[in-house]
Order: C-alpha cells, then structure tokens, then sequence
C-alpha cells in the first residue's frame, strides 16, 4: 500500500496506553491506518486482542481498588484533574484535529471544532463530578434512610470511527467523574486521537490504569470488553446489529449496557415554514461529516404544496456545498471514512435508481482531478422516493437524502415514525402548536423546532426503539456509569 506523502513524519509507529505505559500487543500484531483522502498508510497500530484487554482489565481493576486511587478522590480532587485534561486538550487542539482529519478525512474546520466540543465535555463533567449525590427519603420505619451513588468498577468504552475524539469524551467524562477506571476501544479505522488523549490524561495527572486504551478489531478486542467478567459495565456507540452482539456477549455477568445506535433521522417541513432557511441549513444536517452521523437527517418530508420548492431549493444548496481536500481551510465535506464505505454509499445509490427513485444531484465522485486518490463522493438528492424504498428505510451512512411528500400532520407523523430507528429528527413550522404535536408525535430521543441542532453538552442524548438504551450527556449520563445504595440507619434508642 502507498505510503502517504503529506505526512511530514512518514508512518508513526502507535502504541497502547495500558497501566500508564505505552506497549504494543502481547502478540506483537499491527494494523495499518489510512487516510481516506489519499489512500497512503500513516501508523500502525497494535493488534490487540483478548490477551490485552486482559491486561487492561487487570491494570483498571488494581488502579480502582487503589485505597488512595481515584475512586477514593474527594469528588472536587477528580474534577480538578478533569479540568486540567480538558485544558490539556485545547491546548493540544491543533495537533489533535489534524491527527483527526488524516485519520478520518473529515475538513480541518470540522476537526478542530470536535476537538473543542470534546475539552468542553470533559470541562462540563469536571463541575459534574462533586455533584453526583444520593438523596434522603422518609421510610415508614423509624430511622434514616438514605442513597449513595457510587462507581460501577471498570467499565468498557467502544467508540465509531465517526467521531473518534468526541465519542471517546462522552462516555470517559461522566465515567472518570463518577470515580470509575475505564477501557477504551477506538474504531480500528480512527484510533489515532483515542491513542493520544490516553497519553495526555496521565500527563493531566489521571493515575496509571484509570484511562486505559486498547486498540484492535471489534470482533476480538472489542468483543472481548463485551464478554469480560471483570467489566461492570460496557458503553457502545456503532451499528445496530454490533450493539444486538454486544447485550448477548454481556449477559454471561449481567453487566451493565448502554447502547448509541443506528438512525433514520426524519426532517419533517410544513408550507408555513421558512422554507428558504430550511433549504440553506438543512443540506448539512445530512451531509455534515459526509453523512456519516447517526444523527443525519435522510429522510425529509414535505407538504405537498411546497414540495416542488424544497426539492429546488434543497438541490441549489446541494451545488454549493464545497467537497474538497480536508486539509483545505474552505472544505465543508471531505471524504468517506474508506474506500470500502464509499463503495457501500455508491451500491445503495445504485438501488435507489433501480427502485425508481430520481437522483436530482450528486451520487458521484467530484471532477477536480486532485480529488482523484481519495474515498470521495458528492452529496446526492433523491426525489420520487417512497418511503418504502431501501434508500429510505436503511442507514446508508453517507451523503445521501431522499425528499417525499406528505399531505397532513398525522401522515407526517405516520410516515416519521415507520422506521425500526428513533434517535433524532427536525420539524419545520412557524405555527408552534402543530410543531409540538409533530415533535411530540414522533418516537425519537432527540428533536429539534426550526434547527437541526440536536447535540449539546448539558442535555441527554439518545434513541427509541433500536437507536440504542440510555441517555448520555448532561447530568443523565452519570446514572450510566453509578449504581445506586441505599442504606437504612434504625435511630431508636
């Protein structure tokens, strides 16, 4: 395989973060990582497998069972050293993003604001931490009684290849804030930034063991967290199908599972709407990290009346989106994840023109000759879709939307909801009251009114149906990583 020529440093040669050391697999396996924009190999990384999250396990379980480690932290120590991590990472912002953008061959602009959104993670749950508390509750008994939330133990973090970095800090800030010692498992395609913040976390002074990160595939070294007797509780973010595997591998010890999956986000547009702001915003809550969002809103439903306008509107802002180089100051979409994603998005393209539908734009590689090398491919608009359609009813995971007409509020409330998903979704309407309803009707975890905004620090996030179990961010993240105990003091004399 070519050896990419922008990388001033040739291939790095990336090591594991386990007990405070970096080491490479038991075994000695390696795997190559490539930038999607050029085909050329950057690192190698270790192949790790069950041998090695054993390790990590091992290295996790002693540094909780510290009696001066970080579980027994007073609350405001742990968020301290939070915060320092969170510093350390926008310090560190420029390096990060652009291992990012090599990594995953998302736009520079696009990597450094995931790497500020991920210290500001971190810096939400460094206040969180000495602020996880039980509560009082009065018993019919005469006596107190009373909670506690305490840390799980170790805990497994499996991240997509996505959202490398801003993944990783949605599950280690409520986790380390709530006094567990974690194990992260980054994507086999991205694991460049979770390799380097296991660094930075001990230079921000986090104890050896506390952040562990183990590299290799999902089908070993992240089946092996699933299956771990000595992990309490395993987080995944990914596919539907890998999160099915993920609950059957953790049953044999009844750990605890949350689960982010899969989406087929609906855009629900009335007539009364702003359809011309809609049709400028709304090309990049698909086609934003190009396509490649649980998130993405596919599937967008129009009232007849104005259907021709959107579908016109839509496609004009399509044009204007700028695909190009990631390093490239000006680029709003780069290139897929692979080459193999790529030839996913273009076989579904494919079915889409053999279901009938008609591709208005894009579904294409771009003509720039310098684009040539690169896992690339236009943002496409599907109209004359049905919401029956393959295209419309799976994740496609790529640059590609379809648009379908609806004739009343509770069509487009039917229609919304005919998915197995139900993680996120829009509507668009200038009357609010029918807009709640719509909002209120549809089964998702996470809707926005007039934006496509669906993600922010302070407010869970999560699905319905088979978007996945639990809610993170926010102050709800931390009952994912705490158990809860009650205790019962008898005060008669």
């Amino acid at each position: 395989m070519a050896i990419d020529q922008t990388a001033s440093a040739g291939v790095s040669a990336l090591k594991m973060v386990i007990g405070g050391a970096t080491v490479d697999a038991v075994d000695g396996q390696t795997f190559e990582i490539v930038n999607p924009a050029t085909g050329g190999v950057i690192a190698s990384a270790p192949l790790g497998g069950k041998a090695d999250v054993d390790r990590a396990v091992e290295a996790a379980q002693r540094a909780f069972d510290d009696p001066k480690g970080w579980a027994t932290w007073a609350a405001g120590k742990r968020g301290r050293t939070l915060a320092k991590f969170a510093a350390l990472i926008k310090d560190r912002s420029e390096e990060l993003a652009w291992l990012e953008t090599r990594n995953t061959g998302k736009p520079i602009s696009s990597s450094r604001g995931e790497v500020i959104g991920a210290s500001l993670v971190f810096d939400y749950y460094a206040g969180a931490a000495n602020k996880v508390f039980g509560q009082t509750i009065p018993v019919s008994k005469p006596g107190l009684d009373l909670t506690l939330r305490e840390p799980i133990g170790v805990v497994g973090l499996i991240v997509p290849w996505n959202f490398p970095l801003l993944m990783a800090s949605w599950k280690l800030g409520p986790a380390l804030a709530a006094g567990n010692t974690c194990i992260l498992k980054p994507a086999s395609l991205s694991p460049m930034t979770a390799l380097r913040i296991g660094e930075l976390a001990l230079e921000a002074g986090i104890p050896a063991g506390v952040l562990n990160v183990v590299t290799g595939p999902g089908g070993s070294a992240g089946a092996a967290i699933a299956g771990h007797t000595g992990i309490g509780k395993v987080a995944f973010t990914g596919e539907t199908t890998t999160g099915q595997e993920i609950m059957r591998l953790a049953s044999n010890n009844v750990k605890k599972v949350s689960l982010e999956l899969g989406g087929k986000s609906p855009n629900v547009v009335y007539a009364d709407a702003d359809i011309e702001r809609f049709a400028a915003e709304s090309p990049y809550s698909v086609f934003d990290n190009c396509g490649q969002d649980c998130c993405a809103r596919s599937r967008i439903f129009v009232e007849r009346s104005v259907h021709e306008q959107v579908v016109e509107l839509f496609a004009a802002a399509t044009r204007k989106v700028k695909v190009g180089d990631p390093t490239d100051e000006a680029t709003e979409v780069g290139t897929l994840v692979s080459f193999k994603q790529r030839d996913r998005v273009r076989d579904y393209i494919e079915i889409g023109l053999a279901e009938g539908a008609n591709l208005v734009v894009g579904g294409v590689e771009p003509d720039d000759e310098a684009l040539k090398g690169g896992a690339y491919l236009m943002p496409a608009v599907f109209d004359g879709a049905t919401n029956d359609m393959r295209i419309a009813k799976e994740e496609i995971f790529g640059p590609v939307v379809t648009i379908i007409p609806f004739d009343t509020e509770a069509e487009a409330i039917r229609l919304a909801n005919a998915t197995p998903y139900g993680l996120s979704g829009s509507v668009w309407s200038r009357d609010i009251g029918k807009a709640l309803r719509t909002a209120k009707g549809i089964q998702a975890g996470v809707l926005s009114i007039n934006s496509n905004s669906s993600v922010h620090t302070e407010a869970p996030f999560g699905g319905y149906k088979m978007s996945g179990i639990g809610r993170e961010l926010g102050m709800s993240a931390i009952e994912l990583y705490t158990e809860v105990k009650n205790i019962f003091i008898d005060l008669r004399s």
